[in-house]
C-alpha cells in the first residue's frame, strides 16, 4: 500500500492546529503543523467567532505544505458543535458567527416548547437533551429577534461546512455535526421538517447531507492560486469534534463505553439505533451522530474543569502551585479522601471562585473543607470517578450489549490517577489513549474517502498498532463500592 498524507484541521473553541499525518500502510505518524488561539469576539452586543481569522489560519497551513513541497491527498476539518454562518445569495459570508456562549438564548428553549413543539416531541424526534445553545433555540431566538441576517441567508452551514464551503464553494450538511443541532432526525439521519418549520426554514438551506467520509469538492482556483497547490480533495470528515474523537477509539469490538476527557467530559457507547425513551430523556442522555451512520448515546459530564479552575486560582492568589506530576504523587499518599462532591452541582458551573464553590459545598453537606493542594486534588478525582460510575451504570442499563471495559481518549487519558480510581470506581478495566484521538479520527475519515480504510473496524485495528495506550485493572473494588457522592 503506498504511503498517503492527510492533513487534519482540528479546532476547539480556544485554539486550533493543522496537523500532518502520513499513513505507511500499517502506522501512523502525525506532525503538527501550526497552532492558533481561537478568539471570541465581543462586538455590537454579541459574542462572535472570527471565521475569517480561521479561514486564514487554514490557507497559512496549506500555504506552508505547499512551501514544504508535501503532497497531501486530503484536507479534513473538524470543530465544535452547534454553532453556524450564513451564506447570502451572492455566496458570502454575511456576518461572524454568534457564539454559543452569547447570552442571546438564555430561557429560548422553555419559549420554543410553549410556543412551537412541546419539549417532549422535540425530545423524541431528535433524541438531544436540551441545553439554551442548541442551534434549534439559537434560530429561534434569531427569529424573534428579526436577524437581517437570517432573513437574508441563502446557506446555513455549521461552522465546519462554513470553512469547507469557502475551501471549495460547495455546502453540505454533514452528519455528526448536525446531529448536535437539535434539529436532526437520529432515525433518519436527516434534518427533521417540523422542527425547521417551526424556525421558518428548509433543508435545502443546509446543503446536501452527507455522511463522514464523503468527498465535498476540490480547493477553488483561488485557493490553489492562493495557496500555491493544486485541486487538492477537501473531505467531510466527522465533522463534530467529539465524533471524530470517539472515530479514534482503538477497540476491536462493541462491547465498550468511551469517555472523552477533557475540561469537560463525555461518556457514552456507539450504538446501531438510537436511544430514545421517558427514561433516556429524564437521564438527559443525547444522541449524536458517528461514523458509518452509528448514533453516539452520551451524557455530559464535568471533567478536569474542576482541578484546571482551583490551580488558576492558587497561581492567581500567588500560591506556589505544584506541578501535576507532584500533586498527584502527593494525593496518592493520602490515606483519607477528604470529602466528595457532585462534579455536576450547578454551583460547579462558572463560580467566581472554584475554592470556595467546593468549600461551600462541603459545608452544605456537612462534610470537613480541604485545606491543602492535594486534598483538593484527592476530592475532585474521588468525585470525578463516582460520577463516572454513576453515568456508566446508567448506560449499562440502557446500552443493547454488555459493556466489558471505559476507553478514554483525548488530553485527559494522560492523567493516570485518575485511570486508576476510574478503574476501581467502575470495577471494569479502564483503557487509555490516545491523547490526540481528535486529528486521528479526523485523518481517520479522510482515509476512508481515499480507500485507504473500509470500515471502522480497518481503522480501529490500524489505530491500535499505531498509537500508545495503557490498561488499568480495578484494585481495591470492595473499599472503593463504599464510597458514594455526597449530595
Amino acid at each position: 500500500m503506498k504511503t498517503q498524507t492527510f492533513l487534519a484541521v482540528d479546532l476547539g473553541a480556544t485554539s486550533g492546529r493543522a496537523i500532518l499525518t502520513t499513513i505507511d500502510g500499517t502506522t501512523l505518524h502525525q506532525r503538527e503543523l501550526t497552532r492558533f488561539p481561537n478568539h471570541i469576539i465581543a462586538s455590537c452586543g454579541h459574542l462572535n467567532w472570527d471565521i475569517f481569522a480561521l479561514y486564514h489560519e487554514v490557507i497559512e497551513a496549506l500555504k506552508i505544505v505547499a512551501r514544504e513541497q508535501i503532497h497531501i491527498d486530503s484536507i479534513g476539518i473538524d470543530t465544535w458543535g452547534v454553532d453556524f454562518a450564513f451564506i447570502g445569495s451572492d455566496g458570502g459570508v454575511l456576518r461572524t458567527p454568534y457564539c454559543y456562549r452569547d447570552p442571546y438564548t438564555d430561557g429560548m428553549p422553555q419559549r420554543f416548547f410553549s410556543e412551537q413543539v412541546p419539549a417532549k416531541e422535540v425530545y423524541n424526534l431528535t433524541g438531544i437533551q436540551v441545553m439554551n445553545f442548541n442551534t434549534l433555540y439559537q434560530l429561534y431566538a434569531l427569529r424573534q429577534q428579526h436577524n437581517a441576517a437570517l432573513a437574508a441567508a441563502e446557506k446555513i452551514l455549521f461552522v465546519p461546512d462554513a470553512l469547507s464551503y469557502m475551501l471549495t464553494g460547495e455546502a453540505v450538511c454533514e452528519y455528526t455535526i448536525a446531529s448536535t443541532s437539535n434539529m436532526l432526525n437520529p432515525r433518519t439521519k436527516q434534518l427533521d421538517p417540523r422542527l425547521l418549520q417551526s424556525v421558518g426554514l428548509s433543508a435545502n438551506q443546509f446543503g446536501r447531507s452527507v455522511l463522514p467520509g464523503t468527498i465535498i469538492g476540490a480547493l477553488t482556483a483561488d485557493v490553489q492560486q492562493q495557496t500555491g497547490l493544486g485541486p487538492v480533495p477537501v473531505v467531510a470528515v466527522a465533522g463534530h469534534d467529539t465524533a471524530s474523537a470517539v472515530a479514534a477509539v482503538p477497540a476491536l469490538d462493541k462491547h465498550f463505553a468511551y469517555l472523552s476527557s477533557g475540561t469537560w467530559s463525555l461518556m457514552g457507547i456507539e450504538t446501531e439505533q438510537p436511544i430514545i425513551s421517558a427514561d433516556t430523556q429524564k437521564e438527559n442522555f443525547t444522541n449524536e451522530g458517528g461514523i458509518e451512520g452509528t448514533t453516539r448515546f452520551l451524557k455530559n459530564i464535568c471533567g478536569m474543569w474542576l482541578l484546571e479552575q482551583c490551580r488558576k486560582e492558587w497561581k492567581d492568589a500567588g500560591q506556589e502551585v505544584l506541578n501535576y506530576d507532584t500533586l498527584l504523587s502527593q494525593t496518592l499518599q493520602l490515606d483519607d479522601v477528604p470529602a466528595l462532591i457532585d462534579p455536576d452541582d450547578a454551583s460547579f458551573a462558572n463560580p467566581s471562585s472554584m475554592q470556595q464553590a467546593i468549600a461551600d459545598y462541603c459545608h452544605r453537606t456537612s462534610q470537613p473543607v480541604p485545606t491543602t493542594q492535594p486534598q483538593y486534588c484527592k476530592c475532585i478525582l474521588y468525585s470525578l470517578a463516582l460520577r463516572y460510575r454513576e453515568v456508566f451504570r446508567l448506560l449499562q442499563q440502557f446500552a443493547p450489549f454488555p459493556i466489558e471495559r471505559l476507553h478514554v481518549i483525548g488530553g485527559g487519558s494522560k492523567n493516570e490517577l485518575l485511570a486508576q480510581f476510574t478503574a476501581n470506581a467502575l470495577g471494569v478495566p479502564v483503557v487509555t489513549g490516545p491523547a490526540e484521538a481528535t486529528a486521528i479520527g479526523n485523518v481517520m475519515m479522510q482515509a476512508k474517502a481515499a480507500g485507504v480504510v473500509e470500515s471502522i473496524a480497518d481503522m480501529r485495528q490500524m489505530i491500535a498498532r499505531s498509537v500508545e495506550t495503557r490498561q488499568f485493572l480495578p484494585q481495591d473494588v470492595e473499599t472503593w463500592k463504599t464510597y458514594n457522592i455526597i449530595r
